[in-house]
């Protein structure tokens, strides 16, 4: 009994031991379920869709690979230290390897489900090999120590789940992010072995596991060094032109390329993009922002509301009636409205306006700021991202148009920017219905913009009465847009006619659906 009291605190000690490591990989296991979900989401944009089959095939894979385990317990120890090595060189690599298969390869789906697949097969073996690692320090019923490992893996998993989008992505950003988690995984498995474990492992196991650990460390510092020179150039893989700036906000990934300027050409091209998504060419974006502002400009203007538009070059649009009061400019992402307040070209192509005394920015939500919106306007523009994401999808609902309807003050004029009546018909006419069932007579119109194709637009005023899709009577002078050009606009050919679609939602996001399936192959 005495040297059970004397051995206790070594068992003690090992069990804590045990169950850290099984709470450290609980967290770098989850950590890379959100990294994939995480990577599909910027690259595809398709959240729901990519957070369903990364999970999906990691639970799937968990199970086969607690099966697997089966085989593996009678050498626990070397084979969890093998598992932890394997998942920690590619988890870590997992970023990187999904990010070139998607700009060099074309082959992102498949990558990506046969990485869920291998990563959630080690996973899943972890808990078993675990589980018998713990019973050998010092036995216990089933029910106890299932209840132990379980509580550290899930307690974990929540570390993991908060470290990611608040530590991990602010400050390492993804691909080096991974490469962390990757690391503290090997530690935390190598260290468990090589310190609890070690009278269980042979010389030579011992050396093999000592050479494989420093193998991978090697691998993943390898990685880390050069991470910034591989995110380079394989971003620079996903764009015609040279990027000239690249920077993954909070909220999305920004990047502005410009094109060399060649013989015969006016100009250089300078190109947004958000998430991969072209924003706007300088070469032709004053067609899209004429014939989005400028209409809606007709009637009362002194107060208006942007809604997106970070870039500034709506603002710009406004800013040229003189009479204009003031400009409230609602965008989310900060880093956007940075870049155009600082960036020289962006600057001088929107002519300064962010930082015009009239204008007001807020980064803010724009679907949650108009709840609580107590001010009117005389024009609101939405001039927001393509509803092709799930975060979009509910900025073209009947729910956010409804909000937008009492901040316009009596007589006053919506405009909405809604994607291709060309390419996405359905999501074009689906947006229009979404902004007549939320009480406002429509007239829709588009517009050729090269860079963009046929682009379409909704022009709106509450109280039952269309607006008249007209210029206002003394516009400023304008390169695009002539009364002429605007008539036409409203008029669609036979084979882009009105569909008959329903509305689009926030529980039944239509549109959403519609994008993914008409720009797919564009």
């Amino acid at each position: 009994m005495t040297a059970d009291v004397a051995a206790r605190p070594r068992w003690r000690l090992a069990r804590a031991a045990v169950l850290l490591a099984v709470f450290v990989c609980a967290a770098c296991g989850l950590v890379y379920e959100l990294a994939l979900v995480a990577l599909g989401s910027y690259l595809i944009g398709d959240t729901v869709g990519q957070a369903s089959i990364v999970l999906g095939v990691m639970v799937f894979a968990m199970g086969v690979g607690a099966l697997v385990a089966k085989p593996l317990q009678s050498r626990a120890v070397v084979s969890f230290a093998v598992i932890e090595l394997t998942l920690a060189l590619l988890g870590g690599l997992s970023v990187l390897g999904l990010y070139a298969a998607f700009a060099w390869l074309d082959l992102y789906g498949p990558a990506l489900v046969g990485t869920a697949f291998v990563l959630g097969l080690l996973i899943g073996a972890e808990i078993p090999l675990l589980m018998v690692m713990l019973q050998r320090i010092r036995e216990q019923s089933a029910g106890s120590a299932v209840a132990d490992l379980f509580a550290a893996d899930y307690v974990g998993a929540l570390l993991g789940g908060l470290a990611f989008p608040f530590l991990l992505i602010p400050v390492f950003g993804q691909l080096k992010g991974a490469l962390v988690v990757g690391a503290v995984n090997a530690v935390a498995g190598v260290v468990l072995v090589f310190t609890v474990f070690r009278a269980e492992l042979s010389r030579r196991a011992r050396a093999a596991l000592g050479a494989a650990t420093v193998v991978v460390g090697l691998l993943l510092g390898y990685a880390w060094v050069t991470a910034h020179d591989f995110e380079v150039t394989t971003r620079q893989q996903l764009y015609r032109d040279p990027v000239v700036h690249a920077e993954r906000s909070r909220y999305q990934e920004i990047v502005l390329t410009r094109s060399v300027r060649e013989p015969g050409h006016a100009a250089t091209d300078l190109r947004l993009f958000l998430n991969g998504d072209l924003q706007f060419s300088s070469i032709d974006e004053y067609r899209y922002h004429e014939a989005l502002v400028h209409p809606a400009m007709r009637g009362a203007h002194g107060d208006v509301l942007v809604l997106g538009a970070g870039d500034g070059l709506a603002a710009r649009e406004i800013l040229k009636y003189p009479d204009v009061r003031s400009v409230t400019l609602v965008d989310l992402d900060p880093a956007v409205v940075e870049l155009a307040r600082r960036e020289p070209q962006l600057r001088e192509l929107n002519g300064g306006s962010l930082t015009d005394p009239r204008v007001r920015v807020l980064n803010l939500d724009a679907f949650a700021w108009l709840r609580t919106a107590t001010d009117r306007f005389d024009v609101v523009i939405a001039d927001l991202p393509d509803p092709d994401e799930t975060a979009t999808a509910k900025l073209y609902t009947i729910e956010f148009y409804t909000l937008i309807r009492p901040v316009l003050a009596p007589g006053g004029r919506l405009v909405v920017q809604s994607g291709s009546p060309y390419f996405a018909p359905r999501s074009y006419w689906s947006i229009e219905r979404s902004i007549r069932e939320a009480g406002f007579a429509t007239v829709p119109y588009h517009v050729d913009v090269p860079s963009f194709g046929d682009w379409g637009f909704v022009l709106a005023a509450s109280g039952g009465v269309a607006p008249e899709l007209a210029l206002p009577d003394d516009p400023p002078p304008l390169r695009f847009l002539t009364p002429a050009v605007l008539a036409a606009a409203a008029a669609f050919p036979a084979d882009r006619a009105r569909l008959d679609v329903p509305a689009n939602t926030l529980l039944r996001p239509r549109v959403l659906d519609y994008a993914r399936e008409e720009w797919r192959g564009y």
